[in-house]
């Protein structure tokens, strides 16, 4: 399906909050669930939920949501999670991603790792606005999430299901990844007690934001 038309579908509001509400969890989500976070009835989500795996928004598997497994354990259940690719529409038709891996990939010829750090650090700062600052770590997921990191809080850190670079990040790893955490140091400066520090995970973002040492109890 083409992404006009993927995206199309979440203009219908039951549909958008499935779809926001399983892409905001970090795992797996079965129909039940899905329609109570909705407000709508099981055979309703069932329906949406289909109709955003059929246009490849999300995945559609099946598990025993029990945890048990052998006789009795019940029926795997139908669950769904994020769609690993990514959709994008602009009209007229703009390829922004052809130009980044052609900058990446001269920046990497030009060793020059040490100069895109620094101006995303400075972008970083920028992006803080006139406050300067910002807060607690709670703030910073706020901030995270408008700017689509897709973060999630797990033991007192803030971890990002989404790299909001991540087309050209997979054929340039050292030098986009170096980037983000440079463009999210900027950002945290002047946090209360938050840092950013890389952490790669399969399937996430390679940085996490967690209070700082000084900061720990």
């Amino acid at each position: 399906m083409e992404d006009i038309d993927a995206i199309a579908l979440l203009q219908d509001p039951v549909r958008r909050r499935l779809y926001e509400y399983v892409a905001a969890q970090g795992r797996e989500v079965g129909r039940n669930e899905a329609a109570e976070a909705a407000g709508v009835q099981r055979t309703l989500a069932a329906f949406h939920l289909d109709k955003l795996a059929e246009a490849g928004l999300l995945e559609a598997g099946s598990r025993r949501l029990t945890g048990r497994s052998g006789p009795g354990a019940g029926r795997p259940a139908k669950v769904y999670r994020p769609a690993p690719g990514e959709r994008a529409v602009s009209l007229p038709a703009r390829d922004y991603r052809t130009a980044a891996g052609l900058l990446a990939e001269a920046a990497e010829a030009a060793g020059l790792d040490r100069e895109l750090q620094d101006a995303a650090r400075r972008r970083g700062r920028a992006l803080r606005g006139p406050a300067g600052s910002c807060g607690d770590i709670d703030a910073v997921a706020e901030l995270l999430a408008a700017r689509g990191y897709g973060p999630v809080r797990e033991d007192g850190a803030v971890r990002m299901r989404n790299c909001p670079f991540h087309a050209v990040a997979e054929d340039f790893p050292p030098l986009i990844c170096g980037m983000n955490l440079a463009l999210l140091e900027g950002l945290l400066e002047g946090s209360d007690g938050v840092r950013a520090r890389m952490d790669p995970r399969p399937g996430w973002c390679c940085v996490v934001a967690e209070p700082s040492k000084n900061n720990q109890n």
